[in-house]
């Protein structure tokens, strides 16, 4: 597989994200639902969109490692909120996971009105192999 950035601007460097990934030569893509803080039970959180956070990350990162992919070929990733301000308040964390893993992705954050029961953040992504 061979990826190329395509970032026009440098602006978006200090934001952790991309324009666009050419993408040539894949073995495989692995398209992964929105991932949310619900636990191994089904249970949805009821906590602080920090916590929602860290745990749809780890759901996010559960999923891509059982279907044998790595973080870091993560070219899409997508951010559902109920709250951007919310969101922007926590954005430490994923932008620490982003450099960490060294995923290097085109993105979006859309606020919507509602999400699954008591979720505030939800993360989906498209990964290639």
């Amino acid at each position: 597989m061979k990826k190329q950035i395509i970032n026009p601007w440098t602006w978006q460097d200090a934001r952790n994200y991309v324009q666009a990934i050419d993408v040539k030569n894949i073995e495989s893509t692995l398209y992964v639902s929105g991932q949310t803080a619900i636990n191994d039970e089904g249970i949805s959180s009821k906590e602080s969109m920090r916590s929602q956070l860290i745990q749809a990350i780890q759901n996010l990162e559960k999923v891509i490692s059982s279907a044998n992919y790595e973080l870091k070929n993560i070219v899409r990733l997508n951010i559902y909120t109920t709250s951007n301000s919310e969101l922007f308040e926590n954005f430490d964390i994923i932008q620490d996971w982003i450099t960490t893993n060294k995923i290097k992705q085109t993105s979006t954050v859309l606020e919507v009105k509602s999400l699954f029961e008591t979720l505030k953040i939800e993360l989906e992504a498209t990964v290639v192999k």
